[in-house]
């Protein structure tokens, strides 16, 4: 059994990570958040000691490191914009650490890390989990032995409607988040990148407060896509049966199914990283990358290779009163 402390247990994915803890027989022995509102912890790991003060939170794990209750992992769900420091306490604490996506905001903090991980000799993993998906290991398999010369026409949308309260959150913040496409879009970068290879050309078309969209040629793939947190930019059809949230992949204009089956990954995602193969801070580095450079181009407007979603009207931010 090994010890885990958590950092970031008010947040929204927290509960997967207790469930995972859990569910491959671990302990949750300690976990700080500075919101209190931690009640779900009573369903995983109930006798976990529990903080609203990080200085408070440190002492403890540093008091159980000299005993017999050393922290074996420490695991992250706390804002982007906080992962990178959290990555290195769980490291100076001489913990492995695994962190939600996305791993870091900026290429450079990956290096940095490696730097921390020689230093204390322990590892960073990323939860990136759609590459534990069956269908997108399925489609990894198709691709990996199809054609070596072939290119194939993929269409990403992935539209998941959010409230004015997105906008008063951290996640709103693009110096916290990272924008919508770091914070919506990364593991799919992640999975495009890993099945269809490396990044030739990243462009963008749209980038708002409130959706992005882009083209990506791939070693093996023309890529558009297209994310929204807009209710709005929904398909006609999702908003005539009341759907909130709408998810397509497309590749040579045939849908690939992989909606269902994600309650379980992240458990499936802590067993990889028990069982010693999880994804470390190199295997994060493309998608990472990609975030950043999409965060720092000038959309281009919708001229060439654009996602048909991305001729939506663009809506003014909530909190502009104009």
């Amino acid at each position: 059994m090994k010890n885990f402390a958590l950092i970031g247990a008010a947040g929204y994915i927290a509960p997967r990570h207790m469930k995972a803890i859990k569910d491959t027989g671990n302990n949750l022995l300690a976990a700080y958040d500075k919101f209190d509102s931690v009640g779900v912890i009573d369903g995983h790991f109930p006798e976990a000691d529990f903080f609203t003060e990080f200085e408070r939170f440190d002492r403890h794990v540093e008091k159980l490191k000299r005993s017999d209750k050393k922290i074996d992992y420490v695991s992250i769900c706390s804002p982007n914009y906080l992962h990178d420091s959290h990555i290195r306490f769980g490291l100076r604490v001489g913990a492995d650490v695994i962190c939600e996506k996305p791993l870091v905001l900026n290429p450079w903090n990956i290096d940095a890390l490696q730097e921390v991980e020689k230093e204390h000799g322990k590892r960073v993993f990323n939860i990136l989990q759609l590459r534990l998906h069956p269908s997108i290991i399925a489609l990894k398999k198709k691709i990996d032995e199809g054609p070596s010369d072939k290119i194939y026409d993929i269409d990403l949308a992935y539209i998941t409607s959010r409230g004015h309260w997105y906008y008063t959150s951290w996640k709103g913040d693009v110096t916290k988040s990272g924008g919508i496409a770091t914070n919506i879009g990364v593991h799919f970068y992640d999975m495009l990148t890993w099945i269809f290879g490396g990044i030739k050309e990243n462009v963008v078309h749209v980038h708002t407060h409130d959706r992005a969209a882009g083209y990506f040629q791939l070693e093996k793939a023309r890529v558009r896509w297209f994310l929204s947190i807009n209710s709005d930019t929904l398909p006609d059809a999702v908003k005539a049966r009341g759907g909130r949230t709408f998810r397509s992949l497309t590749m040579e204009g045939e849908e690939i199914e992989f909606s269902d089956g994600f309650t379980e990954l992240h458990t499936h995602s802590y067993e990889h990283i028990l069982d010693g193969q999880g994804f470390g801070l190199e295997e994060a580095r493309n998608s990472i990358e990609i975030v950043h450079d999409i965060r720092h181009k000038e959309p281009v407007g919708l001229i060439g290779e654009y996602h048909p979603l991305a001729k939506g009207e663009l809506t003014n931010h909530p909190f502009d009163f104009k």
